[in-house]
């Protein structure tokens, strides 16, 4: 590490070197350095033309005035390395090389652009670039960027990645989150703050209790740099020493940059301008182009005629950039449906009969353990799951035979867990994020929801994301309201979710192995009450079941129960108690609930004429009221009576033993509902 970039490491905020001329950077570096900003705003200025005119549209967000901050930052990073931007990133793509034609494509919203035009200003990505792509969602640049780091160091190279964030979302849990986890793994990041002094339209002081954001950096044991970030040079010396220090091993860096946006907060302009005047017009004499400018005609390292010449050639490439936009065509339907999900193989059901039993843990842990060996990109993480195996032991024994590396115990953090997890699947490792109780996905419903649902449609369909997100759901072993919750049709209702709820060690097995190799995020959701059901057949070797396919657990030809999870056993033994009375019920397990086997259930009902739903999630908005609608859509001339619901009372779990025994559908409850169904 160089002396001055070290110094610039270690200055503490508000130091006076915060101003002062750097002459370490070469002329020509700083010629490159200068013709990229002129770019950026070239970019940006037709951009708000374009917007301004309707040719635009929604909304884009202009970083005119910070282009310092975009080049100076990039200047310190190669090929490896990793950029997580975001809503404010069109400086940050072009930095990192990004093709302006296909940015521009993509504001468009032409099949050219980057993302196919489906992802828009807010979401460009270059996975080849290292790009993750820049976000509309305030601080999720930083637990993706945790995903990013935490693969190379799993990989063993150098590379880092840096997440771009603003002023306003140091105040989001992101940062806290993500800073205290990559400061405790050590990992290869520098978190960027690009602080303007505004939010939205409140200032940094209304809204934050730290003086600076680089302030906040020593609650997580991590270096900060407060930095000029409208001079270029001082943002390239600052990043110099922290990417460094990040190949190095020695952990993360924060880096806060005083900049200052010329223009609103979007371009939509609909806001009021909260900033003085005043203070416009001292930020924009503190131009970033305008002093490189000046520095380059001080070092005689170029005359007017050249700086002329450059910005002619920026224009230029916008130009040609606009021309190859709007000459691109638009998507189609097709193109972003497919963009939505990954496909798969088809694969056989196997046949492999066993007399060896074992637990629904055991096979969880075996299928995990199976997946890890075959493929090294396979990890695990969560809250107790090394050394101590997870709370109910379906990590057990992963950590002494696969190391800690990828048996990963984290901190109490299920938003960063599983944004980590999101940002290592896009970097190409297959992660596994276990919830410690699903009720706790609540905490990570953005990483899930606004993430990893969709990143692959909003990178056009070019980018997979496998990873699954599995632990337990549901009542019956008393552990109350917030512990015990079936929140199934929460994710069966997103598109770019692959949800699947086995009943059966068997299941549980095939299925999770499957998931882990399925290349679209996976909700794997395991009943606790599964957790202590008693040992079933399960075969040693390895094998896969196909995701997307029921199967009959019982033939009849009376009435069919679509049952889900724990309830499936129960539908069993509710039909076997009516099988003695001549009742020959059909027992349906969907095993896989989206995407859904629906032409499995379609084709009982048209056999018996009648269907029942069972399961142990609320009945409003729940997943039965979803396939009710279906079945009575596509096969309601074969119903003989009205599809019946049995589910969970529209109520809180009860912690009181028999209460809760109350609100969940039992055995008797089955019985009595078939025999209705059938009066």
């Amino acid at each position: 590490m160089s002396l001055a970039a070290a110094r610039n490491l270690e200055s503490r905020p508000d130091s006076a070197a915060e101003n002062r001329r750097n002459t370490l950077i070469s002329d020509g570096e700083l010629d490159r350095m200068f013709r990229q900003m002129l770019l950026i705003r070239a970019f940006e200025r037709r951009t708000e033309a374009l917007f301004a005119a309707g040719t635009i549209r929604g909304t884009a967000h202009s970083c005119i005035g910070q282009e310092a901050t975009a080049v100076g930052a990039m200047a310190a990073l190669g090929s490896r390395d990793h950029v997580a931007s975001y809503h404010r990133g069109h400086g940050h793509c072009i930095a990192r090389g990004a093709d302006p034609g296909r940015m521009m494509a993509e504001l468009l919203g032409k099949a050219t652009g980057y993302c196919g035009g489906l992802g828009g200003s807010m979401h460009i990505a270059d996975m080849d670039l290292g790009i993750l792509g820049a976000n509309g969602i305030v601080g999720a640049s930083m637990p993706l960027g945790t995903g990013t780091a935490l693969t190379a160091q799993l990989r063993g190279h150098d590379g880092v990645t840096v997440a771009f964030f603003g002023d306003g979302a140091s105040n989001e849990g992101a940062f806290h989150e993500a800073a205290n986890l990559a400061s405790v793994w050590k990992l290869p990041m520098i978190f960027f703050c690009e602080n303007n002094g505004y939010s939205l339209t409140s200032a940094y002081a209304e809204t934050s209790a730290a003086a600076c954001v680089a302030d906040r950096a020593a609650a997580y044991a991590m270096p900060a740099s407060r930095v000029d970030g409208n001079d270029v040079e001082a943002v390239a010396l600052a990043m110099e020493a922290a990417v460094e220090r990040a190949r190095q091993g020695l952990g993360p860096t924060l880096v806060e940059a005083m900049t200052y946006r010329h223009g609103q907060h979007s371009m939509r302009a609909n806001l009021r301008e909260p900033r003085p005047e005043a203070e416009i017009d001292s930020w924009k004499a503190r131009d970033p182009i305008l002093r490189a400018r000046a520095e380059l005609l001080r070092r005689g390292a170029a005359d007017e005629a050249d700086l002329a010449a450059a910005e002619t050639e920026a224009e230029t490439l916008v130009d040609a950039a606009l021309r190859f936009a709007e000459d691109s065509a638009e998507p189609d339907l097709d193109m972003m449906m497919a963009a939505v999900l990954a496909p798969r193989d088809a694969l056989p059901e196997p046949d492999l009969p066993t007399d060896r039993m074992i637990g629904f843990p055991e096979a969880l842990a075996e299928a995990l353990a199976q997946e890890m060996e075959r493929d090294k990109s396979v990890f695990l993480l969560g809250e107790d799951i090394g050394p101590t195996g997870g709370i109910f032991g379906a990590t057990r024994g992963l950590a002494e035979r696969f190391g800690t590396d990828r048996v990963r115990d984290t901190p109490i953090s299920e938003g960063v867990i599983t944004g980590c997890g999101v940002g290592a699947a896009l970097a190409g490792m297959r992660p596994v994020v276990e919830m410690q109780f699903f009720d706790f996905v609540t905490l990570a419903m953005d990483m899930i929801v606004n993430q990893a649902a969709k990143l692959r449609f909003m990178l056009g369909g070019s980018r997979p994301v496998p990873l699954v997100v599995r632990g337990p759901q549901g009542g019956g072993i008393r552990v109350g309201a917030q512990h015990s919750q079936c929140i199934e049709s929460w994710f069966t209702h997103i598109p770019g979710l692959v949800v699947i709820a086995p009943s059966t060690p068997y299941d549980a097995k095939g299925l999770l192995a499957a998931a882990i190799r399925d290349d679209n995020p996976v909700i794997f959701l395991e009943h606790k009450l599964l957790y202590v059901a008693p040992p079933a057949p399960v075969p040693e070797e390895r094998y896969l079941l196909p995701i997307g396919k029921g199967v009959i657990r019982r033939e009849g030809h009376h009435v069919t129960v679509v049952a889900t999870m724990a309830m499936v056993a129960r539908a069993l033994s509710a039909a076997g108690q009516l099988a003695r009375e001549g009742i020959e019920v059909e027992v349906i397990d969907p095993r896989t609930l989206a995407p859904l086997d629906e032409e499995l259930i379609f084709a009982s009902v048209r056999k018996t004429n009648r269907l029942l739903i069972v399961h142990e999630a609320w009945s409003y908005g729940g997943f039965a009221a979803e396939v009710t609608a279906r079945v009575v859509d596509q096969v309601f001339d074969w119903l003989d009576a009205p599809v019946a619901r049995l589910t969970g009372m529209d109520t809180p779990m009860p912690y009181n033993g028999t209460l809760e025994r109350e609100v969940m559908p039992s055995v008797a409850k089955i019985v009595a509902k078939i025999r209705a169904l059938l009066e």
